[in-house]
């Protein structure tokens, strides 16, 4: 099939990709000129395992392009893929998919199918479908989320729990079209309403923040009784009306999807006059998780002051370039703010504009430190011969903020282990 993509961040270029990959002619655009310049030079603007081998080896069949309207016109399948940022109250600004549906009016036919991607409030799609046919364009609107991790998006998106595909109930071709699309991709559809599709997205992310904001209160009361919250985690996640994923304790969820999505859902329901309890409890306790391990360096270290402290982490979570809403940034200003000589590392973000220091190599970051805490489980952290850690290191305080290392082997070595509700 012919297909058009709006938008080249995230979402679009991994969904760009995989449809290149599944044999479908591409057409990437985007209006930042910059962006498409670079990814037709080959350089690609984040980094995500797996993407800039597949724009490659499909650069066939897949183009990037500033100008859209060539290619909305002669598209069979469009997608909507732009962000949807939070505003100061937490709603979602939508002004970035209403700009792209302005634009598309006029160049649209009744024969296309448009596919919105783009985390929308619910109601979204309804009136994008009554906006283009008050245009007299009866061009058929789709809702299709995406269910993509940041670090897995390529496996995420050939290998997806389900797929999921919002109509309206007068649409008697869009499910094929889809299915078309996504053929050689084996899971199960869920087929909804327009609004259905857009709820599935939000709840989803909602409650996997609340099963993280959930074993993070819970590792506070490990801490309090003296308790383990790996093994409660085991104990509780074998259970499989509960599971073991997102039973990691750490210093709090962070990235594009979880914070922004808590807060769209909060201010729907407010709109709506529910007063959503459970999703207030899941925001506050990630909002004051920070704090209150900051809290807990505190008591360990003492004044901080006089600390050098590596912090080993930038990125919100492994194998991303990503800092939006990360916990390891907020956790290095806060130990800034303290006073706190801060010395950070990852493999692949850039501390955003903070007077602390970035070192090159996790050497130079733990040389001579007071404490080291892992704020990111990349496997390169994990994996530390921690003997050489010890020797290089001036105290030996290990803090592990993500429940992720070898707390015997860290023992073994001489430091002192000290993680998150871990007893």
């Amino acid at each position: 099939m012919n297909v058009c993509i709006i938008g080249a961040g995230y979402v679009g270029l991994t969904t760009a990709a995989v449809l290149a990959k599944l044999g479908h002619t591409v057409h990437c655009v985007d209006e930042n000129e910059q962006k498409i310049a670079a990814l037709k030079r080959g350089d690609v603007p984040i980094y995500e395992p797996g993407l800039a081998e597949l724009l490659t080896d499909y650069a066939s069949r897949l183009f990037f392009h500033h100008d859209k309207q060539t290619y909305v016109q002669e598209a069979e399948v469009i997608f909507i893929c732009v962000g949807t940022p939070s505003d100061s109250k937490g709603k979602p600004d939508v002004s970035y998919v209403n700009r792209a549906i302005a634009d598309l009016t006029p160049h649209v036919n009744d024969k296309q199918t448009l596919v919105i991607k783009s985390t929308v409030p619910i109601g979204t799609n309804e009136r994008i479908y009554n906006h283009f046919k008050n245009e007299g364009k009866h061009i058929r609107v789709v809702s299709n989320p995406e269910f993509l991790r940041e670090g897995s998006a390529i496996y995420d998106s050939l290998h997806p729990d389900r797929i999921v595909i919002g109509l309206r109930h007068d649409d008697d071709r869009s499910l094929s079209v889809m299915q078309t699309l996504y053929a050689g991709i084996h899971a199960p559809y869920v087929v909804t309403s327009l609004s259905g599709a857009e709820m599935i997205k939000y709840a989803a992310n909602a409650f996997l923040a609340t099963k993280i904001s959930f074993i993070n209160e819970i590792a506070r009361l490990c801490d309090a009784y003296g308790v383990d919250v790996v093994d409660v985690a085991k104990g509780i996640g074998l259970d499989g009306r509960i599971g073991p994923h997102f039973l990691q304790a750490g210093i709090g969820y962070g990235g594009s999807c979880f914070p922004k999505d808590v807060a769209a859902l909060q201010q729907m329901a407010y709109e709506q006059n529910v007063r959503p309890y459970m999703l207030e409890a899941t925001k506050t306790i990630n909002d004051t998780q920070i704090n209150w391990y900051v809290q807990k360096i505190k008591r360990t270290l003492g004044h901080m002051s006089t600390k050098r402290i590596a912090v080993l982490g930038i990125a919100f979570k492994p194998n991303t370039d990503d800092i939006r809403e990360s916990p390891a940034v907020s956790l290095i200003k806060k130990l800034h703010a303290h006073g706190a000589n801060v010395i950070a590392h990852d493999p692949k973000a850039v501390l955003p504009n903070v007077d602390v220091k970035q070192a090159k190599t996790i050497e130079e970051a733990i040389a001579q430190a007071d404490a080291l805490i892992v704020a990111t489980d990349w496997d390169e952290y994990k994996q530390l011969n921690w003997a050489y850690v010890k020797q290089m290191m001036n105290g030996n305080v290990v803090i592990d903020g993500r429940n992720s290392l070898p707390r015997e082997a860290i023992m073994n070595a001489g430091l002192n282990y000290i993680g998150v509700g871990r007893g």
